[in-house]
């Protein structure tokens, strides 16, 4: 009989402890502030990174016309041009440089770049780990939503404590703000789609229940 007790004793606390954890979590999560509704930049511009895929398109010049992926490295190469730097450019910003540097062979050279393959610089990327479906990097794109960011990672596992998600915002210095995936995914709340900025990570932790 005693032994039986000290077992029903042991796993009652067990499960008070637990349920200490789980109230602490809940404290720690609470105290992030709510992310930001609007956090999108109206004049944000793509920028090229390693992985992209460029179309390069000289105008009266089709034989230097093509398309050309960026290298580990970030560098492009291109008839009559070697090795220049294309990551941490706009497509705007690397038509111009591609213009210098063409001048040295054809007269007025007009380039024009479009990116037809997007990864972007790994500053940019949204981030996705923990109790997602599907964790992941993303490109980051303009108007961007929390919402847009869970489609693609296929929403949270079974296991997922949403509304304890922590999103991690790079271009304000890290800071930490909370996000309710579980009313936004599993209740449709949407009130709790956030916009997403360059760089941002979410974190979302396991169920403690």
């Amino acid at each position: 009989m005693l032994t039986r007790l000290c077992t029903v004793l042991g796993a009652g606390l067990r499960w008070v402890a637990v349920g200490v954890c789980g109230v602490l979590l809940a404290g720690c999560a609470s105290s992030l502030p709510p992310a930001p509704t609007s956090a999108a930049s109206p004049d944000y511009r793509y920028i090229i990174g390693p992985g992209d895929s460029v179309n390069i398109i000289v105008w009266r010049n089709p034989e230097l016309s093509m398309t050309v992926p960026v290298r580990p490295d970030g560098l492009i190469a291109a008839p009559l041009i070697e090795d220049l730097q294309a990551m941490g450019k706009t497509p705007t910003a690397l038509a111009r440089d591609m213009e210098k540097a063409l001048g040295t062979f054809i007269r007025d050279p007009v380039v024009t770049v479009v990116v037809t393959s997007f990864i972007g610089t790994q500053s940019e990327q949204i981030r996705v780990l923990g109790e997602a479906s599907k964790p992941q990097t993303l490109p980051y794109r303009q108007n961007m939503t929390l919402l847009d960011v869970m489609i693609a990672v296929g929403g949270l596992t079974d296991f997922a404590d949403g509304n304890g998600a922590k999103l991690l915002r790079s271009a304000e210095g890290n800071t930490q703000y909370s996000v309710r995936l579980a009313d936004l995914i599993r209740r449709g709340d949407i009130s709790a789609n956030v916009d997403m900025r360059p760089g941002d990570v979410l974190i979302i932790p396991q169920s403690w229940f």
